[in-house]
């Protein structure tokens, strides 16, 4: 017998389980993405919807701890719930994200908005596909990405009352090295669990949602850092 060859058919099915599991999760990606550009638009022109969503800020903050909730209450029960309740879940996500980041399309142009989505676009992409074809073990960057992840948030919250440009810069820059390390990370991570036989109809939803928020973050901290300003 021809053992490289049955080793071959072997890993055959494996690979063929890990295409499907991420191609779920870019599906659920893509249209999550999609959804939240279609309502932030939506809404960004619209004042009536304006005025009820980013006018009142009971409305505004109550769709942010929303969208906190969400996150959640998706990654602490991914493994009990079923793929169309995740499915439900991260998309409800997706438009309420959409709808509190229109304010973005009232503050910088349009110009500056797509040059930071085709940027984040080709740098998740880059990143993306390094996870992919390389054979380095990235599990080393996990504490690492972690520790700088909130290390970005605490800072953040601090400069939320300090409004100080310098760190403002400093967070920006901090953020797009901490989510362009965390979307090789992840992908990996997410490879590796379908991989090992792990994936699900609804951790491909919590994977899309994972990848979602580096993506959506490396938007932002690129956008506040080359974004031209309306007048």
């Amino acid at each position: 017998m021809n053992y490289r060859t049955a080793g071959a058919v072997a890993r055959r099915p494996a690979a063929e389980v890990e295409q499907r599991f991420m191609s779920a999760v870019y599906r659920w990606m893509t249209v999550g993405l999609f959804l939240t550009a279609t309502v932030a638009y939506g809404v960004a022109s619209s004042r009536t919807l304006l005025e009820i969503i980013v006018g009142n800020r009971m409305v505004f903050w109550g769709l942010i701890l929303g969208e906190f909730g969400l996150v959640f209450a998706l990654s602490a029960s991914v493994h009990r719930l079923s793929a169309a309740a995740a499915g439900a879940m991260f998309l409800l996500y997706s438009a309420l994200n959409g709808a509190t980041l229109s304010i973005l399309l009232l503050i910088y142009t349009g110009n500056s908005v797509a040059a930071a989505l085709a940027v984040t676009a080709g740098t998740f992409a880059t990143m993306s596909l390094y996870a992919t074809v390389t054979k380095k073990d990235l599990s080393s960057w996990g504490s690492f990405l972690f520790m700088g992840l909130v290390g970005v948030v605490i800072a953040g919250l601090v400069n939320m009352f300090l409004q100080s440009g310098m760190m403002s810069f400093i967070i920006s820059c901090a953020s797009v090295v901490v989510f362009t390390g965390l979307t090789a990370y992840d992908t990996q991570k997410l490879r590796q669990v379908a991989a090992a036989g792990g994936g699900s109809g609804a951790l491909a939803v919590s994977g899309a949602l994972m990848l979602y928020l580096d993506f959506i973050n490396l938007f932002l901290a690129l956008l506040r850092l080359f974004g031209s300003r309306r007048d």
